[in-house]
């Protein structure tokens, strides 16, 4: 493994360009959230796959696919970020949150969830928090039946977060967001079933909510138990691919305390909900979920809002 190239802020986000040979590229990112100190929490985002099949509308990181990433080579971006800042391997934040996130659909790689038994082991971290968002691609089952023996075995009572990203209760909009064959909200809503104990915290529906994408309360009730499932909506990052898709967000970065009719809907429909905005700098940074580095060099324009940090190369 070799790093190619970086940007960032260490005091917010970097995002690191790593090769790992044979033309396999992937992008690894270290965060904290001002003015979070690192000490109570610290965010690391990793990938999972050499880009990613999916392609979904917003996403900067689909559209092209050069194979899974073994154990060894997700466990090899997590120690990269580690050692830099924590030689031991001793981490001492009351929250160390590793998610599967950077790139790649996480649960039609197998490896990673050799890599959750691996990663207890690898490191002293009494605050180790594992996060990990799918689409629910069809094929995901064995995957997420094993997850669950693996959340109860090592990350039982609250310390592992999953999450269903779906983006819109609208079926036609969902398909052609996520354009591949997924779980419906029955499957989503049996696995819940399956998944959640008493202890765990609640599995996410994640919204990543552009404008003119429904999100009705009337239809999450029909399928998600509020007592076992929580509602996170977050702005659409400014990334390539949503310029292209003609997408915009609902959630506006600049009003933090701004009200939104969509959530106040849904939390009288009884769910939790979290409107998560973070930090406004990750954008420009380039480091925010759906971002990704490599599309951003090779599109060669100006992206408003995101992308703007110059590039150290290796």
């Amino acid at each position: 493994m070799k790093l190619v190239a970086s940007t960032g802020k260490p005091e917010i986000a970097m995002v690191y360009i790593l090769d790992f040979g044979h033309n396999r590229f992937v992008e690894s990112v270290e965060a904290v959230q001002p003015p979070t100190p690192i000490e109570k929490k610290w965010v690391l985002l990793v990938s999972t796959m050499f880009g990613c099949p999916i392609r979904c509308k917003f996403c900067d990181a689909g559209g092209f696919f050069k194979g899974m990433c073994s154990k060894s080579e997700i466990m090899a971006q997590i120690d990269f970020l580690v050692v830099r800042k924590y030689p031991t391997k001793k981490i001492p934040c009351q929250e160390f949150k590793v998610q599967f996130a950077r790139m790649g659909e996480p649960t039609l790689n197998l490896n990673v969830l050799d890599a959750l038994e691996e990663i207890p082991q690898r490191y002293q971290a009494p605050g180790l928090l594992p996060s990990l968002s799918t689409i629910a691609p069809i094929g995901c089952d064995v995957f997420l039946e094993r997850l669950i023996e693996i959340k109860n075995k090592l990350y039982s009572q609250g310390k592992f977060q999953f999450q269903f990203s779906i983006h819109t209760t609208d079926l036609q909009l969902r398909d052609w967001l996520v354009p591949v064959r997924k779980w419906s909200f029955a499957e989503m809503a049996r696995y819940g079933d399956q998944y959640y104990k008493a202890g765990d915290r609640k599995i996410t529906l994640n919204f990543a909510l552009a404008r003119n994408q429904p999100v009705n309360p009337a239809v999450l009730l029909d399928w998600f138990d509020p007592q076992k499932f929580l509602i996170k909506i977050t702005p659409l990052n400014p990334t390539h691919q949503a310029t292209q898709s003609k997408l915009t967000s609902y959630i506006d970065i600049h009003a933090a305390e701004k009200p939104y009719e969509v959530a106040e809907e849904i939390r009288k429909a009884g769910y939790q909900v979290i409107v998560s905005i973070g930090e406004r700098e990750e954008n420009r940074i380039g480091s925010n979920c759906g971002q990704y580095l490599m599309s951003h060099i090779q599109a060669n324009t100006i992206l408003e809002g995101g992308y703007v940090y110059p590039i150290t190369q290796y």
